[in-house]
């Protein structure tokens, strides 16, 4: 079994390669994805999340600029880019580069992530858009 920094750094990988299917392997079936949506995300919802990422978002890569482990649980600050390609969040394509920052933390269960909480810069996200007016 990899230890959880092996499957998170795993988990990048794939995700740096288009590999959703591989990038998903870091959760667990019981995950409970905190942060994207009123309600928790379960599995088949933290697929559909990032099956719009993936879609909206050309080869996003993700960068990870610190990790920082305490006991099963990681704390990570993450830059995802990527060019706008496809409808996100009811904006359409505008063939913008952007980029993404974020915090996240990852309880694990033995190698899968089994909790996660995220807060993604999307206000930021939505400027770079267009979609909304920069704050004065």
């Amino acid at each position: 079994m990899p230890t959880p920094q092996e499957r998170l750094d795993a988990a990048q990988a794939c995700w740096n390669a288009g590999d959703l299917d591989g990038y998903l392997e870091l959760y667990d079936d019981a995950i409970k994805l905190y942060g994207y949506s009123p309600e928790p995300l379960g599995k088949d919802g933290v697929r559909a999340f990032y099956e719009q990422i993936f879609e909206a978002f050309e080869s996003p890569p993700l960068t990870f600029h610190e990790v920082l482990w305490a006991g099963d649980t990681c704390t990570i600050r993450f830059t995802m880019g990527g060019r706008h390609v496809a409808e996100f969040m009811g904006v359409p394509a505008t063939g913008v580069q952007i980029q993404l920052h974020g915090i996240t933390t990852l309880r694990f269960a033995g190698d899968r992530v089994i909790e996660r909480h995220s807060v993604a810069d999307m206000l930021g996200l939505l400027v770079q858009l267009g979609a909304v007016p920069a704050p004065a």
